[in-house]
């Protein structure tokens, strides 16, 4: 079974940084599509980026275009969200998925973690 377990959402101000982790058992992250959504009070969760690792594509919502980087580190088998020049509205609870494709309905993954939260002051 497979099993997503997130860390290193915080409270932050605007402007500051944090990196988000995804740890990944009974999965394999470098054969796979992993992607970070969010989730805002009485917002629908969003997709904020993936990566197809088999075609090393990568994929950005335009609000996070520039500030915020999808990796990761095969042999820890995890992958990372890097997100800088933090603002108000990325506050959400962040999500780790696991898929075949890069879509970006969060019904179509396979596999979710717990989400961890972020919380952007200013």
């Amino acid at each position: 079974q497979a099993q997503l377990v997130e860390s290193g959402g915080d409270s932050v101000q605007a402007g500051g940084s944090l990196r988000l982790s995804c740890a990944a058992s009974g999965y394999t992250v470098s054969s796979n599509v992993m992607g970070w959504f969010r989730q805002a009070p009485g917002k629908e969760r969003e997709r904020v980026t993936c990566m197809d690792t088999g075609s090393g594509n990568t994929y950005y919502t335009d609000s996070v275009k520039g500030r915020f980087t999808i990796s990761q580190d095969n042999a820890k088998n995890t992958v990372y969200l890097q997100m800088n020049t933090l603002k108000l509205e990325d506050t959400a609870m962040y999500y780790c998925a696991a898929g075949r494709l890069c879509f970006s309905n969060p019904g179509q993954y396979d596999y979710w973690g717990q989400g961890t939260q972020v919380t952007v002051s200013s």
